[in-house]
């Protein structure tokens, strides 16, 4: 545990083994207390209390000598890991540790000999050493909780719809960055290959502004579609964003663009043969060209 001992604190040490033994029930029961009082009902008691009881028990194994640390510790990561998963706060999962230091600390004051309050500095040490690793533990379980949470909700934000049969579209909505470009380029490519379109859509109309980088973006996605055999339309160029692209210098070279979806589905849907004809009552009539 890196918690140097002196000859004086020996004594102190052997004195809280003895205290946590002799005590067991009441330190428990205390402890108990004291962490469930912190959880807000979000654990169930039944729960709590095996938890707690494996943790004593690796506990007063590891300082009597019968064991090291690494089973407490790996029972605290556990804990943590779960905590973290389950959306529990980090003062609900610290005082599930800390907890116990205040609960002997009572038996202490009962004892009021020398020696326990000696060991007690030496407990109190153990235990923050404890309490620092489950929130090391609790911060990197909750940092890989925000991780995945994003990547879903980057899934989520970039989806491919099917809107022909041979043409696809990806309406995107918000800023499109390095990361983001990368799973809409992903998703398209797959889905190019599991549907066999021709002619895909990347319509940016949600998009609030585009710059340099992002029309960078916008035109790898595009040269990654036509490796695989696909023709990209880019809609949703407003008037305020045309006129950012030509001021920024940026050119779309043979790449067409639309100012909406629609305009740029009826342009997939001619280069794929296939046109519209209004006829009497406002009627609309799809025919392909061989019609």
């Amino acid at each position: 545990m890196g918690v140097t001992l002196s000859v004086h604190a020996d004594a102190g040490r052997r004195r809280i083994e003895e205290l946590l033994q002799e005590n067991e029930e009441p330190v428990f029961k205390r402890w108990l207390e004291i962490a469930g009082s912190s959880s807000n009902g979000h654990v169930d008691r039944s729960s709590l209390v095996g938890q707690l009881r494996e943790l004593y028990q690796a506990l007063h194994r590891s300082l009597s000598g019968s064991s090291d640390f690494s089973d407490l510790r790996g029972l605290l990561a556990e804990l943590s890991r779960s905590r973290a998963r389950q959306g529990f706060t980090p003062t609900e999962t610290a005082i599930v540790v800390f907890g116990l230091k205040e609960a002997l600390y009572e038996i202490i004051e009962n004892d009021g000999s020398p020696e326990a309050l000696r060991g007690f500095i030496w407990f109190s040490q153990v235990i923050d050493e404890l309490g620092l690793f489950t929130m090391e533990s609790y911060a990197s379980a909750r940092e890989k909780v925000i991780i995945d949470q994003a990547e879903q909700l980057l899934e989520l934000s970039t989806p491919v719809v099917k809107l022909w049969e041979g043409i696809v579209a990806v309406p995107l909505v918000g800023t499109l960055d390095s990361a983001r470009t990368q799973v809409v380029m992903e998703k398209l490519l797959q889905t190019l290959v599991d549907t066999g379109s021709e002619h895909a859509v990347i319509d940016i109309t949600g998009v609030p502004a585009v710059d340099t980088q992002v029309a960078q973006h916008l035109l790898k996605t595009v040269v990654a579609a036509r490796l695989m055999g696909a023709e990209c339309v880019i809609s949703g160029i407003r008037p305020q964003i045309a006129h950012t692209i030509v001021t920024l210098g940026i050119e779309f070279g043979d790449i067409v663009t639309k100012a909406s979806l629609a305009d740029a589905l009826a342009h997939a849907l001619r280069q794929s043969g296939v046109e519209f004809v209004k006829r009497r009552g406002n009627r609309i009539a799809v025919r392909t060209v061989e019609d």
